[in-house]
């Protein structure tokens, strides 16, 4: 017979209690098998910040100077001596217009110089004539200032008939398209039998010098780029070929559609390198106020703060750390404060964690590393 049989015979009373107590003791050991469970967790590490960061922006080789050629005078295009990707020369006649009203300027000019030449001759007689006969006391002062102030009026229109000739001729030059620089021909937007006026583009010349890569940064990138900025040019046709640059030129505003800034990058003379190449640059930008990203479900709430919850792997416990959120990305959340390199973060089931709770670690730690940026880049995000 056993000793709880024996009790409860002997005395009821004493049984139930001895039962009770041994039910108490049995709820008890139970839970404190509950508080031996170990939870296993999928953590994220915090790795070495990162010295600079880089970033890469594709454009296309342009050359530093393009000039779209017109005509100075306005006509109907007779001739179209280039085409598109032709090298030039400067002096070279790119295009012309029909010359035949101008040509007919010319002698309508020349035959009003023949004619006020003429007049000067004339009038010229006259005043020698009205000096000879003032100085015979013959002819009045009057008459002689008179006749030489036609001689004047005779002077001045013979001038201006030959300006007026000049003037033809250049109309008639200006009805061949010139370059004005030794380049080659990136577009021509005219050909034969349009008529265009004085000034209207008609051909783009890209100049021979110096090259340089035209890329569009976006707004949160901006800030980086300054003038005279290094940065390392390479080109799709040539994966060995990588060139030294600088930035020439930042846009003073974003373009209203794509929302990016124009930003022109010098490039040194290379043969290698033509118009129309495709070009990837590089830029490095220094460390600033350290932000680390780290997954949405890390991120957790306490007394309305944001925290998260790091793991002390000496003890295999979690503990509830504040960190300050700098933004929100499509890759997670951004830290600014509160965590450091070596930082072991629970990444998932924050909502399961308590101070001090025994975890297992799952396998394989995820690496998070942190990134650096300066706080203006930071607002522009």
């Amino acid at each position: 017979m056993s000793l709880s049989k024996f009790i409860v015979k002997r005395s009821p009373a004493a049984g139930l209690i001895l039962l009770a107590t041994l039910g108490m003791a049995g709820c008890s050991q139970e839970k404190s098998e509950v508080k031996d469970v170990i939870r296993p967790v999928k953590v994220v590490e915090i790795g070495k910040v990162q010295d600079t960061r880089q970033l890469d922006y594709s454009g296309s080789v342009r050359s530093r100077t393009e000039m779209n050629l017109g005509f100075r005078v306005a006509g109907k295009i007779t001739e179209r001596l280039v085409n598109v990707g032709q090298h030039v020369n400067s002096g070279d006649v790119l295009a012309r217009v029909d010359p035949s009203d101008y040509e007919l300027s010319v002698k309508s000019a020349e035959a009003s110089l023949d004619a006020a030449e003429r007049q000067v001759e004339t009038v010229d007689l006259a005043r020698k004539r009205a000096e000879q006969l003032f100085a015979r006391n013959f002819a009045s002062k009057a008459q002689l200032e008179q006749a030489t102030l036609t001689y004047n009026q005779a002077v001045a229109s013979r001038d201006s008939a030959r300006s007026t000739l000049a003037q033809a001729r250049n109309q008639v030059g200006y009805a061949d398209l010139k370059a004005s620089e030794d380049g080659i021909v990136t577009a021509v937007a005219a050909d034969i039998g349009q008529v265009v006026g004085a000034g209207t583009p008609v051909m783009t010349v890209a100049v021979d010098g110096e090259k340089e890569v035209l890329i569009a940064v976006p707004e949160m990138d901006i800030a980086g780029f300054k003038p005279g900025k290094e940065v390392k040019a390479s080109f799709w046709s040539d994966e060995g070929l990588v060139l030294d640059g600088k930035v020439r030129e930042v846009a003073g505003s974003a373009d209203p559609q794509s929302r990016t800034f124009a930003v022109r990058v010098s490039l040194p003379n290379d043969p290698r390198v033509l118009l129309g190449m495709t070009a990837s640059v590089r830029a490095s930008f220094g460390n600033g106020p350290q932000l680390v990203s780290i997954p949405l479900s890390a991120l957790a709430r306490k007394d309305s703060q944001p925290i998260v919850w790091t793991v002390d792997r000496g003890a295999d416990t979690v503990h509830a750390r504040p960190v300050k959120v700098a933004d929100f990305t499509d890759d997670g959340v951004r830290v600014a404060e509160g965590l450091k390199p070596g930082d072991v973060v629970v990444a998932a089931g924050t909502q399961f964690m308590t101070e001090n709770l025994k975890v297992k670690l799952a396998d394989g730690v995820t690496q998070q590393s942190a990134s650096a940026e300066s706080d203006e880049a930071r607002q522009l995000r």
